[in-house]
């Protein structure tokens, strides 16, 4: 058995609950990522194009601070990381998460909530944030209920102990 981490960005909380449940299916420790400065309501409105969210998307060399780097990553051989999607991508702060650790030879399962869009570009968007030894599994969106049985079958389909 491998140790498993469940990291996750969540502006609104859907991710959050969904990372909560992942982590007691797969018996995970968890740990949220946070920006260092938290994202308003307004921040998040994607129909002002002068918001925060829409101005840091538009920019793809955006890289919104953490409030911490404490997640000891190197202690896990697999990191599932959640977040929203954002324009189609993960927001730039999980590509800050993912320049500020060393992610060499770990798996990482990608797993996103979404309001309406699929992952689009994500995994292509965050490949550049990590190691070339880094094996990288889109997880996919987790945004129905599932059971606690049916996150350890989602799991297990994608060959991670």
């Amino acid at each position: 058995m491998s140790k498993k981490l469940v990291a996750y960005f969540s502006a609104s909380g859907a991710t959050e609950q969904v990372a909560k449940m992942l982590a007691e299916a797969v018996k995970a420790d968890l740990y949220q990522i946070k920006p260092a400065v938290i994202y308003t309501l307004a921040d998040l409105n994607w129909n002002d194009k002068k918001s925060r969210s829409s101005l840091e998307m538009n920019d793809p060399a955006s890289r919104p601070e953490l409030a911490d780097k404490n997640a000891d990553v190197e202690s896990y051989d697999v990191i599932f990381i959640g977040f929203p999607i954002w324009w189609y991508v993960a927001s730039h702060l999980i590509n800050t998460f993912l320049e500020s650790y060393d992610f060499s030879g770990k798996t990482v399962v990608l797993f996103a909530t979404s309001g309406g869009s699929g992952f689009g570009k994500t995994i292509e968007n965050l490949k550049g944030s990590m190691s070339a030894t880094t094996i990288i599994k889109e997880g996919g969106l987790l945004n129905t209920r599932m059971s606690k049985d049916e996150m350890v079958e989602w799991v297990n389909q994608l060959g991670v102990e």
